[in-house]
This record gives C-alpha cells, sequence and structure tokens, in this order.
C-alpha cells in the first residue's frame, strides 16, 4: 500500500522537510549553467511559494534542499492582490503578472470570482509538494529546451524527510548537506562549492544567510545576531573533526580521519562522531522518514499510527553505528546505512 508524503502535524506552525532528488538513470549532466540556472528557480519558486531554504547544496546529478513551510497564513494575511501580482511576476508563472493584475481588477469591479481566481495561487503556496513539483517541471522544460531532450529528467518523485525545527536535528541536516561536495571530493572546504548554502551565506547572500540562521539557533536554543551566525556554523561544520596541531601550551594533536581511517572504524563496528558521520553518505539522512529527538519522533508515530505494522509498539529508533545521542529515526535501517567511499 502507497501512502502519501509524510506531512508535519496539521496545527503546526511551521515544518522542516530535506528533500531529496536524483536525475534519471543516475547520469551526471549538471555543469556549471544547469546548477546556476536550478539554483535561480529555487529562489524564485522559493519566494513565490512562501516557503524558505534553510540550506541546499546542487550536485551534477541529484540535489538536497532543507525547506522551511509555514503554516498557510489566516485569511485577513493573505497576499493582497498587488502582493500576488509580484509574487507571480517574481516566479515567471504561465499566467502572466500583467494578465492577472487586469483580470483581478475586473473581478473585483465585477464584485465576484477575483478570490476564485487568488485561491488558483494559493493552492500552490506554504506546501512542499507544491514547491517542489514547481520547481522540477520548470527546471526540466528548461533543461530539455537547451539540450534538446525530451521525457522525464528526475528518475522518481522527490523523497521527502521531515525535520524536527529544534534542537540538533535541524543544524545536523543542514551540515549534512553542506557537507555533499566534501564527501564527493569536488572540494576541501564547502565555501569553495558554490552551489551549496554555506558558499552562498559565505559570499554575503542574505537568504542564505538567513537560512543558516535558522539551523543554528534551532542548534543553541536562543536568538543569534547575524553576525555571529558564520562563525558559530562554521565552527559547528570543522569543529569536532578539524586537524589539530600540538599548542605550545600542552594541548595535544589532533589528527583529522581520512575515508579510509573512517572505513576502519566501520569495519571494526565503531561507531562515529558527528563530523566524521557528517562526511559519510548516510541513508538515514534520505530514507529515515523522519530525523528529530525520541519524543518528536514518537508523536509523528503515534500521529501516523496506520503506517506501520500492528506489531510495532514504538516509533523512534536511534541512528546505529553512529555516536549521536539524542537524535532518531522512525525507520530501523539495516544495510548501506554509512557509506564511508566518496560519492
Amino acid at each position: 500500500m502507497r501512502y502519501g508524503r509524510i506531512r508535519a502535524a496539521a496545527d503546526a506552525e511551521v515544518a522542516y522537510y530535506h528533500c531529496f532528488s536524483r536525475v534519471v538513470d543516475k547520469r551526471f549532466v549538471f555543469g556549471d549553467l544547469e546548477k546556476e540556472r536550478f539554483v535561480k528557480f529555487m529562489r524564485a519558486y522559493e519566494e513565490f511559494c512562501g516557503v524558505r531554504i534553510v540550506t541546499f547544496c546542487v550536485m551534477s546529478n541529484h540535489f538536497h534542499l532543507l525547506v522551511e513551510v509555514p503554516h498557510r497564513p489566516a485569511p485577513e494575511l493573505l497576499p493582497t492582490d498587488e502582493e500576488l501580482v509580484r509574487l507571480v511576476k517574481v516566479a515567471d508563472c504561465s499566467y502572466g503578472s500583467v494578465q492577472l493584475a487586469l483580470d483581478l481588477k475586473e473581478l473585483r469591479e465585477a464584485g465576484s470570482g477575483a478570490e476564485e481566481l487568488r485561491e488558483r495561487f494559493f493552492s500552490r503556496m506554504w506546501d512542499v509538494s507544491a514547491f517542489l513539483q514547481i520547481l522540477k517541471q520548470c527546471f526540466t522544460q528548461w533543461f530539455n529546451g537547451v539540450h534538446d531532450r525530451e521525457g522525464t529528467l528526475w528518475e522518481s518523485r522527490f523523497k521527502s524527510m521531515l525535520v524536527e525545527g529544534a534542537g540538533e536535528a535541524l543544524a545536523t541536516m543542514a551540515a549534512y548537506i553542506d557537507l555533499n561536495p566534501i564527501r564527493a571530493g569536488i572540494v576541501k572546504d564547502p565555501k569553495e562549492y558554490r552551489w551549496c548554502g554555506y558558499a552562498q551565506a559565505v559570499q554575503g547572500r542574505k537568504r542564505a544567510r538567513e537560512g543558516l540562521r535558522i539551523a543554528i539557533e534551532a542548534r543553541f536554543g536562543e536568538e543569534i545576531p547575524m553576525w555571529k551566525v558564520m562563525a558559530f556554523y562554521r565552527k559547528y561544520l570543522f569543529e569536532e573533526g578539524v586537524e589539530r596541531l600540538a599548542g605550545e601550551d600542552g594541548t595535544p594533536a589532533r589528527r583529522g580521519f581520512s575515508e579510509a581511517a573512517v572505513e576502519e572504524v566501520l569495519k571494526a563496528g565503531g561507531k562515529l562522531g558527528l563530523y566524521d558521520a557528517l562526511r559519510c553518505r548516510m541513508r538515514y539522512f534520505c530514507d529515515g522518514m523522519v530525523l528529530g529527538s525520541k519524543s518528536f519522533v514518537e508523536e509523528f508515530f503515534r500521529l501516523n499510527r496506520g503506517r506501520f505494522g500492528a506489531r510495532r509498539e514504538s516509533g523512534a529508533r536511534p541512528l546505529k553505528r553512529l555516536d549521536m545521542p539524542g537524535l532518531y529515526t522512525v525507520r530501523d535501517l539495516r544495510s548501506g546505512v554509512i557509506t564511508p567511499s566518496k560519492a
């Protein structure tokens, strides 16, 4: 039985999703031009749909997005006609902004029909599925036109994973996404890979910095001034595993772990710490369905009891072979959960 996509509780003010999609046949078809265009589409539809990208990474054959999706606003807080026209212009929708402005004006003067027209657009906002559908479809149309091809570009519908918006979960997922080019061996520092959220934040992009601020504030549970966000996030990315020389005060040296060393630890049955785990590919962060504290995952299990077998008594499952106390998923993955090799 195929269930609908997982969702946060209906009364949640905001929800966070890790979204992932791969090119059909896993072909490496995204060069610099394609990555730049994908990010451009992403930012346009982010604004149109009323969602926010916490961070992202566009690779040569797949992408990762960590998306904040707020609850639909109350009727009195919905965009005005003028604001809606502006959003449609930003997204460059097939229903043009000029035509929309004219139609809304006529319908307002006629006394009916304007709200029904507005709802056609609002139904595609504040929804993770609608956002990804628009993004993937429009990028596919552009890609097929540029490369003179037809047919689907993506291997299947996108995967999504519900992520708790407090504690370690959100920051851990953000770091996992921004470290994608490190795992692939493309760069030695994610700031050098311009198609990820961290690199855009380093470049001074406001929306990228605001996204990382969400992740860091969730991690520390307090408001953090924007000028501190970048330092805090970089420290979070690298502190646990950075190579360190012996200090004059007698501080012992600490070497960074190589992929070979990580693989040896896994073969020996040992557990990986945060930094070394994030340098690996982990199915937990794509296929775990939900990531968060034990209480967060158990609440999801309670609200979605029908998705699971009658014999299952609890929802939260610890992340095996990882030294990440406090983080759980709802799926008890058994094979290929950690891949230390480059991807």
